[in-house]
């Protein structure tokens, strides 16, 4: 699944009507396969059976037995992760996603659907672009949420050897130098033409070492300063494979982004700029359309993460999870980049104070 549609399904149930009936948002971890969710997500399936009430019990069975029905026969054999949203009563609702990531094993009953666990898993993920490097051939790959959704691969033109009467052995290898240069200039090309058109911020290069080497020395500065990490493969490396090692990269430099953002979110508290921190200041700043960037701690509490997720995406806002910063959590395990300023707008002083906003 691309990126785009993902953000289209989320802002489909973040502004999802709310009906008499629950919705069920389940999300399934089918990394041991369905025997390795089914003991948890029924155990909490049990709770949620016995805490709801009577008149939502018929409407929550129906829906339960159509996400048992996807799972038992329309899984992908290799998404690794599914979240399921239903709805029965008179206005039924269905939506069932996939994919090649993981995602925990959780199940949830509200009036509306819980989305945190797509939202995280959008930013974790995310997508970015496999420069694969080697002699004879150069592969580009576009990752998103794990999945190659598009790539780009190009063979190196052969070059008979005419040592002899013809070329001197140092002109043939002058001429070689020469043509594999023009080759991964031509495919720098193409990798600046596809990240643009796809507005990628992220590069990884993979493959020969020799190779990701020069390709890194003639990258213009604009695609340099995207590069994340460098990493070892061979052209017979199977494409999953590939994915598999750059995911781990991909997901550390976003670990280092969302810290970044947790010290801009300080840097503009401390000089009284455009943020607010707390959960009551984050929650009135999104009510207000005050917000640009929702900063939210993973280890927040779940029921406050909710509402503020999915006012952040009806609102547009950009959202951020970050994962183990305690001068986040020192602040309530949230806060807000704001857009602007509004007068006469103070934060609830039992949550720390909303910081007056510079016009921007």
């Amino acid at each position: 699944m691309e990126l785009k549609k993902l953000k289209h399904h989320i802002r489909t149930l973040a502004s999802l009507e709310e009906s008499e009936a629950l919705v069920i948002s389940s999300y399934l971890n089918l990394e041991g396969g369905i025997g390795g969710f089914r003991e948890t997500f029924n155990k909490r399936v049990g709770m949620l059976q016995r805490a709801i009430r009577q008149e939502h019990r018929q409407p929550f069975v129906a829906s339960l037995q159509r996400i048992d029905a996807f799972v038992e026969k329309e899984l992908d054999p290799k998404a690794r992760g599914v979240a399921v949203f239903a709805r029965d009563g008179n206005q039924p609702f269905f939506l069932p996603l996939q994919f090649r990531v993981p995602l925990p094993t959780w199940v949830a009953a509200d009036a509306a659907p819980n989305i945190y666990h797509l939202v995280e898993l959008m930013d974790t993920y995310h997508r970015y672009v496999v420069m694969l490097c080697a002699a004879e051939r150069v592969r580009i790959l576009e990752i998103n949420l794990g999945s190659v959704t598009a790539q780009v691969w190009k063979d190196r033109p052969e070059l008979r050897k005419r040592v002899g009467r013809e070329w001197t052995k140092r002109h043939y290898q002058n001429h070689r130098r020469e043509r594999t240069n023009r080759f991964i200039t031509e495919m720098i090309e193409i990798l600046n033409q596809r990240m643009s058109a796809g507005g990628y911020e992220h590069l990884i290069l993979a493959g020969s070492p020799r190779i990701t080497a020069q390709v890194r020395e003639v990258l213009p500065k604009h695609l340099a300063e995207k590069v994340v990490d460098s990493l070892v493969a061979c052209q017979h490396d199977q494409v999953t494979d590939v994915v598999e090692a750059t995911l781990s990269s991909f997901i550390e430099a976003e670990r280092r982004e969302s810290l970044s953002m947790v010290e801009l979110l300080l840097q503009e508290a401390q000089r009284d700029g455009l943020a607010v921190v707390g959960r009551e200041a984050s929650l009135a700043a999104l009510k207000e359309g005050q917000v640009d960037v929702l900063v939210l701690a993973k280890e927040h509490d779940s029921n406050a993460r909710e509402e503020m997720v999915r006012l952040a995406e009806q609102a547009g806002c950009r959202i951020e999870t970050v994962e183990q910063s305690n001068p986040l959590m020192l602040l309530g395990g949230v806060g807000c980049l704001l857009r602007y300023r509004t007068r006469g707008f103070d934060a609830p002083s039992s949550d720390g104070p909303i910081c007056e906003a510079r016009s921007a």
